[in-house]
């Protein structure tokens, strides 16, 4: 094309509103003299709509892609770091669930009174500590005595909540205590209402002299 033509098109392309590095690129000439070519063409209001349209979509596009890239690279290394951590660990052996349940309940348990409680709301954590309770410390399934605390916004999906936990324990919904209601009206909407399942009183029946056993076994770690 000659430069005569490049002129024109370049020209025209200024006109229904195109930015000079956007010219350039296309007609393959600098960026300096796309602007001599256009220094005269003064854009209408629709024009420079159009161009700060343009800008903002190619920094959103450039954002998101940003944001895909950080993410598969954290989820990469969270990966990588779960494998090594996995390697170093090895099998859960008996004496390791204990020093965990411990530990965990040092943090989470009763220390007072006569019933062996401990409470939170991470599935997770609530499946180890039963664990805990039955192989290491030899609990019977029939002595556990669960009880939901959430919110009462949640009355709607409440038999979900229960079969949820039920499940996870393995026990059934007639072992499960009365739920107890919160009755703060939350200040905010979250985004997990339907996958929230309340905070779990994971309570052992009779369990005076776990709890006796359990604050032992603290002591130790104290000492130790």
């Amino acid at each position: 094309m000659s430069k005569y033509l490049e002129k024109n098109k370049a020209r025209e392309m200024r006109k229904m509103g195109e930015s000079l590095g956007a010219i350039s690129t296309k007609l393959g000439v600098s960026k300096s003299t796309v602007s001599l070519w256009c220094r005269d063409i003064l854009l209408g209001l629709d024009q420079v709509n159009f161009l700060t349209e343009k800008v903002t979509k190619a920094g959103l596009a450039g954002r998101m892609k940003g944001a895909e890239m950080n993410r598969k690279k954290k989820e990469k290394n969270v990966n990588d770091q779960r494998e090594q951590a996995r390697k170093k660990m090895g099998k859960i052996s008996q004496r390791d669930l204990m020093m965990i349940g411990t530990s965990l309940y040092w943090g989470e348990g009763s220390k007072n009174g006569s019933r062996t409680i401990f409470v939170n709301s991470d599935p997770e954590m609530i499946r180890i500590m039963y664990k805990f309770f039955r192989e290491v410390h030899g609990v019977s399934k029939e002595l556990f005595k669960p009880t939901v605390q959430i919110n009462e916004i949640h009355k709607p999906r409440i038999n979900k909540v229960l079969k949820f936990w039920s499940f996870l324990l393995d026990l059934p919904l007639n072992q499960f205590g009365n739920t107890y209601y919160v009755k703060t009206t939350p200040k905010k909407v979250y985004g997990n209402y339907e996958s929230y399942y309340g905070i779990l009183r994971l309570v052992v029946n009779k369990g005076s002299n776990l709890q006796y056993e359990i604050l032992g076994s603290i002591d130790v770690i104290k000492k130790i």
